[in-house]
């Protein structure tokens, strides 16, 4: 089965909510993995893209003991739209092989996993609502969603 069709067959993640508030992760751990794996994809990609493309990734590969022996042609075919393939290929393995040993503080220690990545696990994970964030996602959905707080024009 090529990418597309497996596109036709998962139902993408709802535009109007944040990818990590879709993931379907049933335990702590996993949806920490997952979210990791979310972060990666943003990076330097739309989210509509990455609301049709993750629920392929999770379907396929749910955790990290899943993800984490598959083959590399595999996981390029269905992250092949996100573009940047090879790249995030290499990200998401070595993130997967730190995650395994992290002990779930600091996500800045996960390969791959920069500011933005660390700032919303703080802020979905951790329900750390301190934390000030450079994206506009994460301020708007702080001010928005958290604080209650709508800018007008």
């Amino acid at each position: 089965m090529n990418g597309l069709n497996l596109i036709m067959s998962i139902e993408a993640l709802k535009d109007e909510l944040m990818v990590q508030q879709q993931l379907p992760a049933t335990d702590r751990r996993e949806w920490a993995w997952q979210h990791m794996v979310a972060v990666i994809m943003l990076n330097q990609t739309g989210r509509k893209a990455v609301k049709y493309v993750l629920p392929l990734f999770l379907d396929r590969w749910p955790g990290p003991g899943e993800f984490l022996w598959t083959m590399e042609d595999e996981v390029k075919e269905v992250i092949w739209p996100l573009g940047m393939y090879n790249t995030r290929f290499k990200r998401l393995k070595r993130m997967t092989a730190d995650f395994l040993t992290w002990d779930g503080n600091d996500a800045t220690m996960l390969y791959g996993i920069g500011k933005y990545g660390s700032d919303s696990y703080e802020i979905f994970f951790k329900q750390n609502y301190t934390v000030e964030p450079t994206d506009k996602e994460l301020k708007r959905y702080l001010a928005e969603e958290i604080f209650n707080v709508v800018e007008t024009a």
